[in-house]
C-alpha cells in the first residue's frame, strides 16, 4: 500500500488553480504504475520514492508546473515535461506511464559506485628540502606523513619563485613536520 505523505496534500492544495490537476494527475499516474513507492518532500518539492531512492518530482512554480525524473538519461530529465501549464500539455498517458516505467526499470539497476581516481603520485622532493629533512633528522618522520601532506609540502617548496622564498618555506616546513603538523594545519578546524 502506497504511503501517502501529507506534507505532499499541503504543497498540492497550496499551488495554483491550473497546476492542482496537473499535480494530482501526476501522483495519481505514479501511484498507478508503483502502488509500493513512498512520497517525500526533498528539496522543497514532492518526490517518489522507491526502495529509499529517488525515481521522480514535480514541483509547481507560478505559471508552469515541471515534472522530472531522476537518473533520466536527459539533462535535467525534464524534456518536455519542464514547462507543462495545463493538464493537456501532458503527453499521452502511454508516454507518461512510459517514464514512469523506465524511472523505476533505472532503479532496478545497482546504482554505479563511482570509480576512485588514483592518487597523485608524490612528486620528487627538491634537493635543498631532501638535505634539510635529513639535518634535521625528520625523514622518517616525513616519510611517514600520508601521501598528500608529502606532496603538499614538496609542490610548496617547489613553486617559490625565487632561492629566498624556497630556503623561508624548506625552514616552515622543516618546524612543522617537526611538531607532527600538516602543511595546511591552520585550516584544519574551519
Amino acid at each position: 500500500m502506497p504511503q501517502f505523505e501529507s506534507r505532499i496534500d499541503d504543497h498540492i492544495a497550496k499551488a495554483g488553480d491550473f497546476a492542482r490537476p496537473i499535480l494530482e494527475h501526476f501522483r495519481a499516474a505514479v501511484h498507478r504504475i508503483v502502488p509500493e513507492c513512498e512520497e517525500a518532500i526533498k528539496w522543497g518539492m514532492p518526490h517518489f520514492t522507491l526502495a529509499g531512492r529517488n525515481m521522480a518530482g514535480m514541483a509547481a512554480f507560478k505559471k508552469h508546473v515541471s515534472i522530472f525524473f531522476h537518473h533520466d538519461e536527459q539533462a535535467g530529465g525534464t524534456g518536455k515535461f519542464r514547462q507543462i501549464k495545463s493538464v493537456e500539455d501532458l503527453p499521452p498517458v502511454d508516454e507518461l506511464e512510459g517514464k514512469i516505467r523506465a524511472a523505476v526499470e533505472r532503479l532496478a539497476k545497482p546504482a554505479a559506485s563511482p570509480e576512485k581516481a588514483a592518487p597523485k603520485p608524490v612528486p620528487t622532493m627538491p634537493q635543498p628540502f631532501a638535505e634539510a629533512l635529513a639535518g634535521s633528522g625528520l625523514v622518517e618522520r616525513f616519510e611517514a606523513m600520508p601521501a598528500g601532506y608529502r606532496r603538499e609540502y614538496i609542490e610548496w617548496v617547489a613553486e617559490a619563485k625565487t632561492d629566498a622564498t624556497r630556503d623561508k618555506r624548506i625552514a616552515q616546513s622543516v618546524e612543522w613536520i617537526g611538531e607532527g603538523k600538516h602543511r595546511n594545519w591552520k585550516y584544519q578546524k574551519c
